[in-house]
């Protein structure tokens, strides 16, 4: 997942983004996209330039995010094959994303 481009497709694209919400049978889509959007935007500022030494509180935001998409979202134990498949690898790529998230919030709260 590239955090910078998805959010600007989402802001300038927002009815695809609630498609995708009501394709997992999300209840107020139009508030899950909004949510989303705004998670991955704010969250990814606060990562990269770590504004008041919150880049941990947007890497936590981020990681909170990506864990519940994989059962809301993802859900591969619920699909047939070749889709389980298909969502397996993109729940896997959450958790590694995760890790990554987790590593920065250690860095990002290390004084300088």
């Amino acid at each position: 997942m590239c955090f910078g481009w998805l959010e600007l497709f989402g802001v300038f694209n927002f009815k695809v983004i609630v498609q995708e919400m009501v394709d997992v049978n999300l209840p107020y889509p139009r508030l899950f996209a909004l949510a989303t959007i705004t998670t991955q935007l704010v969250g990814s500022l606060l990562v990269i330039t770590n504004f008041s030494g919150l880049g941990w509180l947007g890497a936590g935001w981020l990681a909170v995010f990506l864990l519940l998409t994989i059962p809301l979202g993802h859900a591969f134990w619920t699909f047939e094959e070749p889709k389980r498949t298909h969502e397996f690898h993109i729940a896997l790529e959450h958790v590694t994303v995760v890790g990554g998230l987790i590593l920065a919030a250690i860095l990002s709260a290390l004084p300088m």
